[in-house]
């Protein structure tokens, strides 16, 4: 609902905050991302959604589909010397790029806009983009909405422009926005790359189900195909799952086969829940784990011998290690930059995946403690 408020409002030519999903792993961001894209589209914007990798710069995740906005501008009817601007000025965008990476190749027949966006600055090529973008979309009666996944792993320095660049825009009321999403850590990113992006953006935190919720999650789906579940079951699938999402669509689907008739009861669940265990922990958790180094994994494991959490003292993970807090500190600096942990506050260390700590005490039965 908030999102489409925004939408309508910068459809407009009104003044509205770009927003930042944030939440751990398994809670639904991208799907809500998705969602809101399609809702864009209903309503005529113009969209881009990108998820970001580790290690591939942002400028040439953003140059094709920005292209297809243009061209898609370029092809309604009538001349619009804005939409002509904005693809010169794209093609001054590439210059830098391709100075910077020989294998970045993009086709385009468009002579560049020369002195604009071709600096190689990063941040004022950035602004002059996005402005020119919008700019053309508010020439053809529309607006353009970029959807950016998994924002945590871009640089700080792309975060600056990219921050830099939609404060510009809406300065100005241009029709275009931002709604991104990344793990509990790309608050504090955003700070860091840009003092005023907590005021630029809204952050709204996507969490767990509560409870009501989470089962309603299991007996509207089910209560379709003419399946009732009973209360038992729902309460051992809500209390195993967390409420995470993910989870008990995983929970939901092991469950559902194992039942033979209505209703799907306790037991059920129980012969299904090592059978989902067993596939989370060769799947959504093993792609993670398989990522680490022996140190890394060392550490996580330390983070799973001292409870449940949610929150960990980075003091009392490197006691656990054997090791000074100093000597930890790189290796926790390096599971932050890969997604897996994040400082909820000065001196705390949690997971982004839920329900990791049980894995990796089931993967690794014995802590690894320095001697």
């Amino acid at each position: 609902k908030q999102a489409k408020i925004t939408l309508e409002r910068i459809k407009s030519g009104r003044p509205e905050k770009s927003a930042l999903l944030i939440g751990l792993r398994g809670v639904g961001k991208t799907v809500l991302l998705r969602t809101i894209e399609e809702e864009a589209t209903k309503i005529g914007f113009q969209t881009l959604f990108i998820e970001a990798p580790e290690y591939k710069p942002l400028s040439e995740l953003l140059v094709p589909p920005l292209r297809e906005i243009l061209f898609r501008l370029d092809r309604m009817e009538g001349l619009s010397e804005k939409v002509k601007r904005a693809l010169r000025v794209l093609r001054s965008f590439i210059g830098p790029i391709k100075i910077a990476n020989e294998n970045f190749s993009v086709t385009f027949d468009v002579e560049p806009e020369k002195g604009t966006a071709d600096s190689g600055d990063l941040q004022a090529d950035l602004t002059s983009l996005l402005n020119a973008i919008a700019e053309a979309a508010g020439d053809r009666r529309t607006a353009v909405a970029l959807f950016i996944d998994e924002l945590q792993y871009i640089t700080e320095e792309e975060f600056g422009a990219l921050i830099m660049a939609i404060h510009a825009v809406g300065q100005k009321s241009l029709p275009l926005v931002l709604f991104g999403a990344g793990l509990p850590q790309l608050m504090g990113l955003a700070g860091k790359a840009k003092s005023y992006a907590e005021r630029l953006f809204s952050y709204p935190n996507i969490g767990p189900l509560n409870e009501k919720d989470a089962g309603e999650a299991l007996i509207s789906p089910a209560k379709e195909q003419g399946v009732i579940f009973d209360s038992g079951a729902i309460e051992k699938i809500v209390r195993v799952t967390g409420g995470y999402p993910y989870f008990i669509q995983e929970w939901g689907y092991e469950v559902w086969n194992a039942a033979s008739q209505s209703p799907i009861n306790l037991d059920n669940v129980e012969e299904s829940t090592q059978l989902v265990i067993k596939k989370l922990d060769e799947n959504f958790f093993r792609v993670r784990f398989d990522r680490l180094t022996p140190s890394e994994k060392s550490y996580l494991r330390a983070m799973a011998e001292l409870g449940q959490g949610p929150f960990y003292r980075s003091g009392d993970i490197t006691g656990m290690l054997g090791i000074k807090v100093q000597s930890g500190a790189p290796i926790r600096s390096s599971l932050i930059k890969k997604g897996m942990i994040y400082g909820p506050s000065h001196g705390d260390t949690a997971f982004t995946v839920p329900l990791f700590g049980e894995f990796m005490r089931r993967t690794m039965p014995t802590p690894q403690k320095k001697q």
